[in-house]
């Protein structure tokens, strides 16, 4: 079965010269080492019950926090839910 493509640019990859190499062929030069700590923070899940959904709701916010949060960029609203956890655990914990 053919590949079917999204873009109707055409690639300018050299599929040919990629699919021929070999691992030891790869230049990882450019790419940054992983300290043995990144591992260590890393969360494994397998056989782990999934993570549950998140539930979309519809909030008012003050607009300059709203604005304040979306300047920081892509995952403003995962940065506002972490807070919110986080308040919520510290009042749970005062109990």
């Amino acid at each position: 079965m053919k590949k079917r493509t999204i873009s109707k640019q055409r690639s300018k990859t050299n599929w040919k010269r990629v699919n021929t190499m070999r691992d030891g062929d790869i230049d990882f030069s450019d790419i940054p080492p992983i300290p043995s700590e990144m591992f260590a923070k890393a969360v494994l899940r397998v056989g782990l019950k999934p993570v549950p959904p998140k539930e979309q709701i519809t909030l008012r916010i003050d607009a300059d926090v709203l604005q304040w949060f979306r300047a920081k960029g892509a995952g403003y609203q995962t940065q506002i839910n972490a807070l919110l956890r986080a308040y919520m655990n510290e009042h749970l914990r005062q109990r």
